[in-house]
């Protein structure tokens, strides 16, 4: 859409009463910015609404369907639009000023996406998945160690709208940042994208080194003394979570692989290095995930080879036990017999005997059984 066709579609929302009310959301409401798990308190997803020009933040004018306009009058600068958790009524007017493709406007309301990179004319949508490491003060099989969500971007030459699902991941600090480098900012909102892609990698690795924790914890149980004692519910929780976070990793690669080999019109072409560096943060992500995959899978398999191991000898003391049980069950079971003719029966001192030959047979047994190391 040319930029012309763009000021009058802008001119006739202004019409619209109902995406009016949308769009007047950032002016009428102060800006808040989410970093708490719950939604806006005003009742509305709009987090934030800022315009920049030359990387710096210009004065709140109107409402957003006015800033549009000017930054596509002046043809300087971007507007960033933050939406946190939009219901499809009210992302409908801001699709529609945007001119934002129905599919990725679909996509980014019901979220639970894989992360991905598409392209609608001039518009790149863009899909993260942002990961969080839940404090516990002990793993167990039920633990929840990874909490993940999402963030969704839809990229312009003259603006960005992130859209954050999850209660984690608040873009707020990471605003004040790129403010605070008004020289990188004005490059455009790829720098936007950037510094997105680079916020949620680096949580991932954040994150990584939290779960290395647990496993050292498991890995060090599992090899104690009483390791066959560990349950194997841990393990399996562990394993389970950490596929959460491979299916957050892996599938990024190869966005971050287009954006900083391919040659695409909104994002700059000194970004594009930028995003290298990230593709290779994200490389190193994923070696760690697949080497923690394997070493869970050799714990799993220690943890199973020190249960049959414990099993295995306790099978032997048991056998043991009842080897030297079964002498006296033998010798009682032959004096039992209701017979009025057997050997020593009405001897005084047969009684005796029976006994002592009972416990040496038993001690000579235990002996042999310990030197053995079957109990």
């Amino acid at each position: 859409m040319s930029m012309a066709g763009n000021l009058r579609k802008v001119t006739g929302l202004g019409r619209v009463g109902g995406l009016r009310r949308v769009a007047r959301l950032a002016r009428r409401r102060p800006r808040v910015d989410l970093s708490h798990p719950a939604r806006s308190p005003l009742g509305s997803s709009v987090v934030n609404c800022v315009t920049y020009r030359d990387g710096r933040r210009t004065g709140a004018r109107g409402d957003l369907v006015d800033a549009v306009r000017r930054v596509r009058r002046s043809g300087e600068g971007f507007v960033w639009l933050g939406l946190h958790e939009p219901t499809t009524r009210e992302f409908a007017g801001i699709a529609e000023l945007f001119d934002l493709h129905p599919l990725a406007v679909e996509d980014a309301v019901e979220a639970h996406q894989r992360p991905k990179l598409e392209r609608y004319g001039e518009t790149l949508f863009a899909v993260f998945k942002t990961v969080c490491y839940v404090e516990h003060e002990e793993l167990t099989a039920n633990s929840e160690v990874v909490d993940t969500g999402e963030i969704m971007v839809f990229l312009g030459k003259d603006f960005v709208v992130t859209v954050r699902h999850g209660r984690h991941g608040s873009l707020g600090p990471l605003r004040e940042e790129l403010e605070s480098d008004p020289g990188q900012l004005a490059q455009g909102p790829s720098t936007v994208l950037h510094a997105i892609a680079d916020h949620v990698v680096d949580d991932y690795l954040t994150v990584i080194d939290s779960v290395q924790e647990d496993m050292d914890q498991v890995e060090t149980d599992v090899f104690a003394e009483h390791g066959a004692r560990v349950d194997p519910g841990r393990i399996y929780q562990l394993k389970r979570e950490l596929l959460e976070l491979k299916r957050a990793v892996v599938p990024l690669g190869r966005p971050l692989e287009e954006l900083a080999t391919q040659s695409i019109r909104v994002v700059a072409p000194e970004i594009q290095a930028y995003f290298r560096d990230v593709s290779d943060h994200l490389s190193r992500a994923k070696e760690q995930i697949a080497a923690f995959d394997e070493l869970l899978n050799s714990i799993l398999q220690a943890h199973l080879a020190q249960v049959t191991v414990a099993q295995n000898e306790d099978m032997r003391k048991i056998t043991a036990w009842a080897a030297i049980v079964a002498v006296p069950t033998m010798v009682c079971g032959v004096y039992g017999m209701n017979f009025d003719h057997m050997p020593e029966l009405h001897w005084r001192y047969g009684y005796g005997m029976v006994v002592g030959v009972i416990s040496v047979a038993c001690l000579l047994l235990y002996r042999a059984f310990r030197r053995s190391r079957w109990l």
